[in-house]
């Protein structure tokens, strides 16, 4: 039976990792006051994960050992590591160099309502009347943010808007994709070989692309590259497993609704971002809209 201490204690797992997430963004932005392009920031972070991922791929290379997992499974693992963690990673950061991190947060925090629909589309799972109104708050209050920022930052606003959005719809392509193979595999393993597969292709992307010295760079952008990849993305990514775990993933759903206003804070810290009255309108449709697509989600699948 969970403990109140162990709810607690899991919420704040929770909130740590999703500010730790939250401060993606914000680093990406800093690194490209150094004159850094997506791709080269990428493979930085990439760089300096990659050995963690396989050390984790390692450690827990005879997790769910008993399941028999086909070839098809490992080519399945190809493909949503290449659309789940590289396209979605590399569209994020291309969209982080035309519009603030605050905007970014807010237009990620989309991903639950493109799982709904992309599962309304190809799995045909029926949508709930609270979840059509849900998904529409949330797609005013995008509409409401990026209107107000595009009258204040010019048509630029729209191209990275369109990157962050696709992003969000790649990311969410592999959550509905990729949920048959983690039973195979195991969370742990599943996500080192996801995570492994992403960081070859940014690799190959970064050697067949890009003609920039990956050495030419001042240290404060590999000091940021070091810090995306271990505090923005490996220890975040066990502090949210670990708080699923603990609290529940509907419970989860919940403290998630802090990462927009943890980007926001943070964005207006270090890099002296503000949004406008209107924006936060937006943000605060966006975000309750989520909350409500999360709950009802979790209603009807229990």
């Amino acid at each position: 039976m969970q403990t109140t201490r162990t709810f607690v204690y899991g919420i704040f797992l929770g909130i740590f990792g999703i500010v730790l997430f939250s401060s993606k963004a914000v680093m990406v932005k800093l690194a490209y006051q150094y004159d850094v392009d997506a791709i080269s920031i990428l493979l930085i972070r990439m760089l300096f994960s990659f050995p963690f991922y396989i050390v984790i791929a390692y450690l827990y290379r005879h997790q769910n050992s008993e399941v028999a997992i086909k070839n098809k499974d490992y080519v399945w693992v190809v493909f949503f590591g290449f659309i789940g963690y590289y396209l979605a990673s590399y569209f994020d950061f291309v969209g982080l160099t035309y519009i603030k991190a605050s905007l970014e947060r807010i237009i990620l925090f989309l991903y639950p309502t493109i799982v709904l629909l992309l599962n309304k589309i190809f799995l045909k799972k029926p949508i709930t009347k609270v979840q059509a109104g849900a998904i529409a708050l949330t797609y005013l209050g995008i509409v409401i943010a990026f209107w107000d920022e595009v009258a204040i930052s010019g048509q630029d606003t729209y191209l990275g808007g369109v990157f962050i959005l696709l992003s969000a719809i790649t990311y969410a392509s592999y959550l509905v994709g990729s949920g048959w193979l983690i039973p195979k595999f195991g969370v742990m393993k599943f996500t080192a070989y996801a995570m492994i597969v992403s960081c070859i292709c940014v690799f190959v992307h970064y050697s067949v692309i890009s003609e920039v010295d990956i050495f030419s760079f001042s240290w404060e952008v590999y000091f940021l590259g070091f810090l995306i990849a271990v505090f923005a993305t490996v220890i975040p990514s066990f502090l949210v497993s670990a708080s699923i775990k603990m609290i529940s993933s509907s419970n989860f759903a919940i403290v998630a609704g802090i990462g927009p206003i943890s980007t926001i804070v943070l964005a207006a810290i270090f890099l002296n971002e503000t949004l406008t009255l209107l924006q936060l309108f937006g943000a605060l449709a966006v975000i309750i809209g989520i909350f409500l697509v999360s709950i009802n989600k979790t209603k009807t699948t229990v």
